[in-house]
């Protein structure tokens, strides 16, 4: 089971999830090419994508050397909901394709303190949560509220064009 996390893990995979959904199938030099991405960069997102089980080498394609990647049965659902989010990203992809921004903002469906965040991901150390929250913030897909309780305590929610994002982002989770 993949969560948004681990699709995250690596920069490149929802874009190339997307560009193969698009056309079908795609080469790595295409790929390569289309993305704008190092080799080195997509052999390891390759990899973890074939190791995921989410695509494969097309066996009837051409060279052993310049293979043709291809959904499988289980990446073929995602390979829609990968287009649709980069979609919704457009505009926002330096910040949005970074490792921990599209979990914290699938998270902030709902307004969150930042422990229920840490609680909600538990993966994410304290500094990765704080940079993804900053770079929200900056980007405007995120505010920051202090309330003023005593303690005084600190709300994040989305923004109206965050919300979009959030609501493409959380329909990538789970993959079955």
């Amino acid at each position: 089971m993949s969560t948004l996390a681990d699709l995250c893990h690596h920069r490149w995979t929802l874009p190339a999830l997307a560009e193969i959904q698009r056309t079908n199938g795609s080469r790595s030099a295409t790929l390569t090419g289309k993305l704008g991405v190092s080799g080195e960069s997509l052999r390891r997102t390759l990899r973890w994508l074939v190791e995921a089980g989410l695509v494969a080498r097309n066996p009837g394609y051409g060279h052993p050397l310049r293979p043709e990647y291809v959904f499988t049965r289980r990446g073929a659902r995602l390979g829609p909901r990968a287009e649709a989010l980069l979609e919704t990203l457009r505009g926002y992809e330096n910040v949005g394709l970074k490792k921990w921004s599209l979990p914290v903002l699938a998270e902030l469906a709902e307004p969150r303190r930042f422990s229920e965040l840490r609680a909600a991901l538990p993966d994410a150390t304290p500094r990765a949560l704080t940079l993804a929250l900053k770079d929200l913030a900056a980007a405007g897909l995120v505010t920051r509220t202090v309330l003023a309780d005593y303690p005084p305590s600190v709300v994040y929610r989305t923004t109206p064009a965050g919300r979009p994002i959030a609501s493409a982002a959380g329909r990538i989770t789970p993959i079955a």
